[in-house]
């Protein structure tokens, strides 16, 4: 999510965040539906920073969420109490088994969201991002399966991030992006970044979307862009951007997790 945006439920910079449970239920055990939605939103990034298991820096999660330090520093007090999260000084947070369940339960949400508004209502994919944003806190679990059912339980997004089972399931491991794509080397695009329409529209433009195959022909010196076929059409990319543009490992034959490319 953007550290720009503003959205609803998340307090504003330097301002402290509403209690993330009850206090008569917090703990492991306290029901989801009593987690508040800057908790979720803060749970949630935990889990997109720290996907391969690292600790979290909560100069990170500022960052990230777009808070002062002071804020997150206190939202990771209160949900280690509740049971959410571990905290490890001079390294950072990361999810408890309840934390994590927490985490995935919102990303569901949010990536169904994205797919069914693309699929199901004609959204072009650079715009639904804010959308779930606002709208994944108010999604019943009961809706956001029934959506999902209504679109023929899609295993990604529109942006080909993996979308979480009802029971918290989710292939999350860890690609190379296109920046890191030795010259010669064919791959598959998986995955783009989500948080910028204007990448998102631009990248649509060069046909770089979920399923497309790249070649890279060429690597410039000194942090210089990439050339690369897209099918056929030979175009050139600059680092910062292929960097947001996750592939298949070149020897990873398999399909695209995405079933759905969407420009």
């Amino acid at each position: 999510m953007s550290a720009a945006r503003s959205r609803r439920g998340a307090p504003a910079r330097g301002d402290a965040p509403r209690p993330t449970a009850s206090p008569a239920r917090s703990g492991p055990d306290a029901p989801f539906d009593e987690i508040t939605p800057p908790a979720e939103d803060y749970l949630k990034a935990v889990y997109e920073i720290g996907r391969a298991g690292d600790a979290v820096a909560t100069t990170d999660l500022a960052h990230h969420l777009g808070l002062a330090a002071g804020s997150v520093s206190g939202m990771a007090r209160r949900l280690a109490d509740a049971g959410l999260l571990s905290h490890e000084p001079y390294y950072g947070v990361r999810l408890t088994a309840a934390g994590r369940r927490a985490a995935l339960r919102t990303l569901r949400r949010h990536r169904v969201i994205e797919t069914y508004l693309v699929h199901a209502l004609g959204y072009p994919w650079d715009e639904v991002h804010p959308e779930a944003e606002r709208l994944e806190h108010s999604a019943s679990d009961k809706l956001v399966d029934r959506m999902a059912a209504a679109i023929g339980e899609p295993t990604t997004d529109p942006h080909g991030a993996p979308i979480p089972t009802r029971d918290g399931v989710v292939d999350d491991a860890p690609c190379p992006s296109l920046a890191s794509v030795d010259v010669g080397a064919a791959v598959t695009i998986l995955r783009v970044s989500d948080e910028d329409p204007e990448l998102l529209r631009h990248v649509a433009e060069m046909g770089l979307v979920p399923g497309a195959s790249v070649t890279v022909r060429e690597r410039a010196p000194f942090a210089g862009p990439l050339v690369i076929d897209v099918g056929r059409v030979r175009t050139h990319i600059g680092l910062p951007l292929a960097e947001q543009v996750l592939v298949a490992a070149p020897h990873d034959r398999r399909p695209p997790r995405s079933r759905r490319a969407s420009r």
